[in-house]
């Protein structure tokens, strides 16, 4: 049973990630220890605090806020704050 749920739950974070696979519409910034910063918090603190800290628009900021309440998306707004990716949160985007 143990190793039925643990495969289970390898796979549900696999496929959490696959948007950052995707070619999504965004374009990525620059890394740099801002942005480094910022994916800290949306991973450890909450989703949205890294797209203030990179200067992101209030859509993108509120997207990410009230996505927080899914723990998997925790990641993918991490991954978002690392590469400072500007736009693809509105209009059929990620």
């Amino acid at each position: 049973m143990k190793k039925i749920l643990s495969v289970i739950l390898l796979s549900g974070l696999l496929m959490s990630m696959t948007p950052a696979f995707a070619g999504t519409h965004g374009t990525n910034g620059q890394v740099s220890l801002k942005s480094v910063g910022a994916g800290a918090l949306s991973l450890l603190i909450w989703p949205g605090l890294g797209q203030i800290v990179n200067d992101q628009s209030d859509e993108k900021v509120i997207t990410h806020a009230l996505l927080g309440l899914t723990v998997l998306f925790r990641f993918w707004s991490c991954y978002d704050g690392i590469v400072d990716r500007q736009g693809g949160v509105w209009k059929n985007r990620i």
